[in-house]
C-alpha cells in the first residue's frame, strides 16, 4: 500500500461496523498541535468572517469555524481523515459542520446521547438521508487539541450501540441553561449545552449500560472516528487546572440533504441565519442539488484545490 493511502483496511472496516468507532490515530505531533492550538485560539477571537452572528456565550459561536479559519479549513481536508472517510462513506464526502467542544476545570460531564437527524434541539431535521438507506447520522472526527484523560473529561463510548436509536429527535428539547446545569444522572452531574437530552428517550425507564462504556483517552493531535448514532457522553472535568479541548468535524455523503427547507439553524434559544453557510466538498464531486456548497472559505481560500485526490 502506498504510504500516502490512509484508507481503512477490510479488518478495520469490520471493526468500525461492529463497534461504531475506530481509533485513535495520530494526525499531529504534540508540539505541532501545541502551536496549532495557540494560532487557532488567537484567530477564533476574530469574528470578521465567522459564519454566525451569535452571542459569545452561546455554543453556536463555536460552529463551523472551518469556514473562516484557514488552519481548520485545511484540517477538514487532511488525507489522514478523508481517505478513511471515503472507505466508510464512499467517494463523495462533504463536511457539513464542525465545532469546538471545550471542557473547563470543574465542568460537568456531557449527557449520553445519539444523533441521527441532528434535529434534537428543535425537532426539525438538519440531515436527511435517502429513504432507502439503512444508516443515518454523520461520521464524527473528534481531534484532541489537548490531551483527553479520564480526569479532564474524555469521551465515553458504548461499543455497538449505533444500530439502534434510543432517542426520538423529533420531540425537540427545551433550552434552559439554568435548570439543566449540574443535574446528577447516573454517577455524575451531566448536561448538554443547556438541554436535558434524556427528555428525548423513547423509553423513559431505560438507562444506558454505563458498565459497558469505554473511556476514549487520547493525546493532543490524535483523532477518533465514530458514528454520531453511537451512544456517547463524556466524563466531568475533575481537575482544577486542565482544560480539555476537542474539535469535531462532521461528515456525510454528498447525497445527504443538509438543512433541508430552511434558512436558519434553530438551536440554543435562537435562530441563526445560514446565509454564510455552505457544505465543503472534501472528496468527490457530487452533492444533493439542494445543498449549499462553498467554493471558497469565508476568508477567501479557494477550496477546490484542497479536495483530496
Amino acid at each position: 500500500m502506498d504510504i500516502t493511502d490512509f484508507s481503512l483496511t477490510e479488518q478495520e472496516l469490520q471493526q468500525f461496523d461492529r463497534d461504531g468507532f475506530i481509533g485513535p490515530f495520530t494526525l499531529y505531533e504534540p508540539e505541532e498541535m501545541m502551536q496549532m492550538h495557540k494560532t487557532v485560539r488567537a484567530q477564533l477571537f476574530n469574528r470578521t468572517h465567522a459564519p454566525y452572528d451569535a452571542p459569545l456565550d452561546v455554543a453556536i459561536t463555536n460552529y463551523d469555524r472551518h469556514l473562516d479559519v484557514e488552519l481548520l479549513t485545511r484540517h477538514v481536508f487532511r488525507k489522514e481523515i478523508v481517505h478513511r472517510l471515503r472507505s466508510i462513506l464512499g467517494p463523495d464526502v462533504i463536511c457539513w459542520r464542525s465545532e469546538f467542544i471545550p471542557k473547563y476545570p470543574g465542568n460537568e460531564g456531557t449527557d449520553w446521547h445519539q444523533a441521527d437527524t441532528f434535529g434534537h434541539a428543535s425537532g426539525q431535521p438538519q440531515l436527511v438521508w435517502p429513504q432507502d438507506e439503512a444508516f443515518g447520522g454523520a461520521i464524527n472526527v473528534w481531534t484532541g487539541f489537548t490531551d483527553a484523560t479520564q480526569e479532564n473529561g474524555c469521551m465515553l463510548f458504548i461499543p455497538g450501540t449505533h444500530k439502534k436509536m434510543n432517542y426520538d429527535e423529533s420531540i425537540g428539547m427545551t433550552f434552559d441553561p439554568v435548570a439543566n446545569k449540574d443535574v446528577v444522572k447516573g454517577q455524575y452531574a451531566r448536561g448538554f449545552n443547556g438541554y436535558d437530552y434524556s427528555t428525548l428517550q423513547k423509553d423513559k425507564s431505560w438507562r444506558p449500560d454505563e458498565a459497558a462504556a469505554v473511556p476514549i483517552v487520547m493525546k493532543a493531535g490524535q483523532f477518533v472516528i465514530f458514528r454520531s448514532m453511537l451512544m456517547h457522553s463524556s466524563l466531568p472535568n475533575s481537575t482544577s487546572d486542565k482544560t480539555r479541548l476537542g474539535y469535531v468535524a462532521r461528515y456525510v455523503p454528498g447525497r445527504v440533504k443538509v438543512y433541508p427547507g430552511t434558512d436558519y439553524v434553530k438551536e440554543f434559544g435562537g435562530e441563526y441565519r445560514l446565509d454564510k453557510f455552505g457544505v465543503v466538498q472534501v472528496a468527490g464531486t457530487r452533492t444533493d442539488q439542494q445543498n449549499r456548497v462553498a467554493s471558497q472559505s469565508l476568508s477567501g481560500l479557494d477550496l477546490k484545490p484542497l479536495a483530496c485526490s
